[in-house]
């Protein structure tokens, strides 16, 4: 298949090397002038686009999104399909999604979950919206760049999935950390908190998987001295993108809204920008109750 891949970050570089490896044409472009090994490089967004039957996105936000969508789908063949992998707010690729449907052009929002471990293993899971007929032409590579993708409904359906999860996610690390920093005045082992919770009615991934106290658990950034895996600041924007969507849909989450805050005085105010997010533990290991 010809494929344009449109940012080739972090995330992007790694997910494009993939489809080269399976077999796939594809053109890249980078703002930056990112190259990556057997992916043609196109001197702009619409160069790359120029052709291909699938174009990917992978950008930081929605306006940037916006902003390569207007000039990307003039230039794509009608008939191809847009897929943007990109975490953003629901509004965003539900615009792109009709802006894609005008020019006769398929669109999927598909943000995805499993960080650059997951970008670079192939391992990544997919959140997707948009049409049926969409979602089939690009599941064959989100089968090679990932090992799960969930088509949940329409345009903006997976980046509703994605943000409810990441709130989750957020709420949970903190309650996790929270629980530990707890565990450790009162004097309780770490390693027996954990044999505990992991069993009981407290499991959860931020404990079990992704456990936020070193030497506990399987290995996590906590024992790499909390160097991302998932860096504070996205879950600072993911968190922000919940609450956004929260106040459009007249949604009530105060737990969302208080994680929200919480990581953004710890990105912003402390010292949590370029630390995991799990990062939280020794912050709360440091605060007593006021």
């Amino acid at each position: 298949m010809k494929i344009g891949f449109i940012g080739l970050g972090n995330m992007g570089a790694p997910m494009a090397a993939n489809l080269v490896a399976a077999g796939h044409e594809v053109t890249g472009f980078d703002t930056a002038g990112v190259t990556v090994e057997g992916v043609a490089q196109a001197s702009s967004g619409p160069e790359a686009a120029k052709g291909a039957e699938v174009v990917i996105t992978m950008l930081p936000n929605g306006q940037i999104l916006r902003a390569v969508a207007d000039e990307v789908i003039p230039a794509m063949d009608k008939g191809a399909t847009l897929v943007d992998c990109s975490t953003v707010d629901v509004e965003s690729a539900r615009a792109v999604a009709a802006q894609a449907a005008d020019a006769g052009l398929g669109f999927v929002d598909a943000p995805v979950s499993g960080g650059v471990g997951g970008a670079t293993a192939g391992t990544l899971t997919f959140m997707c919206g948009g049409t049926a007929d969409a979602f089939a032409k690009a599941a064959p590579l989100f089968e090679i760049m990932g090992q799960k993708a969930v088509h949940c409904g329409d345009a903006g359906a997976g980046q509703a999935a994605k943000i409810c999860n990441n709130m989750i996610l957020g709420v949970t690390m903190i309650a996790t950390c929270e629980a530990f920093a707890l565990a450790d005045k009162l004097g309780l082992d770490r390693q027996k908190m954990f044999d505990v919770v992991s069993t009981s009615s407290g499991y959860s991934w931020t404990m079990n998987a992704y456990c936020p106290a070193p030497g506990v658990g399987p290995q996590s950034p906590a024992d790499n001295d909390y160097k991302p895996g998932f860096a504070a600041e996205l879950m600072l924007k993911d968190l922000g993108l919940s609450q956004q969507a929260a106040e459009a849909a007249d949604a009530d989450t105060p737990m969302g809204k208080a994680a929200l805050d919480l990581y953004r005085r710890f990105v912003e105010d402390e010292d949590g920008r370029g630390r995991d997010f799990s990062a939280m533990l020794p912050r709360f290991e440091k605060r007593g109750r006021g």
